[in-house]
């Protein structure tokens, strides 16, 4: 008497012996005709082709962009921090703030305007004078335009005792307004200067603020300049 184990097996064996008949002998220039097995087969087959060719060529573009915005998320979470530390600190920074913009305003009342340029001239030479300084040369040059600034070098060359010359150098370091000494050359004088005495020549270079209207010729120049 056959068990259910063995009309088990049968039926199963019958099962892939039917699905393998299917496969046989098949046409692939007329797919129509084929039994309804193999036709599905050949469906999921092309369903999953289509998937995966759309995977490598779509999925694949966005799965980078993915991972490039993947990788800006440390610089974006850092920026935050850096931020919110701003934030934090935002009163103490507007102090800062305040404080630079004070000792900006200081330096700026240090540099002459146009209209006193001659008084801060007439300021060196009387320096020179007050210390006993013979000027050989005093020569202003052409007045250098920068951004907002401008700066006018002074070519000059006095003859006076040591002390006296470096008294000099001293005074005009202090002056109010700012003026800087450079290519500072010192020699024995002449012997018509007398003995014991020096000569120094030296390019001062004072400097003053642009008004409104040359910051805006200024800015103007630039535009036009560009390429």
């Amino acid at each position: 008497m056959p068990t259910k184990s063995s009309n088990l097996n049968v039926d199963v064996g019958a099962l892939f012996e039917g699905l393998s008949t299917q496969f046989r002998e098949l046409n692939p220039r007329e797919p129509g005709q084929w039994p309804l097995i193999p036709k599905m087969a050949a469906w999921i087959a092309t369903a999953l082709a289509v998937l995966f060719l759309g995977w490598i060529f779509l999925l694949s573009d966005a799965d980078a962009e993915l991972q490039a915005e993947m990788d800006k998320e440390p610089s974006l979470k850092t920026d935050y921090k850096n931020k919110l530390a701003q934030a934090i600190n935002l009163n103490e920074l507007t102090k800062q703030k305040q404080q630079i913009q004070e000792y900006v305003t200081q330096l700026e009342r240090q540099l002459p305007g146009k209209a006193e340029m001659d008084a801060l001239l007439s300021d060196i030479n009387q320096a020179g004078l007050g210390r006993g300084l013979q000027f050989e040369s005093f020569k202003p040059g052409q007045v250098v335009v920068k951004d907002y600034y401008a700066e006018l070098p002074i070519a000059i060359k006095v003859t006076g005792k040591y002390h006296d010359v470096g008294a000099f150098a001293g005074d005009v370091a202090n002056l109010s307004r700012i003026v800087t000494l450079h290519n500072i050359n010192i020699a024995p004088g002449s012997k018509e200067t007398g003995t014991g005495s020096l000569s120094m020549e030296a390019m001062a270079r004072t400097y003053r603020y642009l008004d409104p209207a040359e910051v805006a010729e200024v800015k103007r120049n630039a535009v036009k300049a560009k390429p």
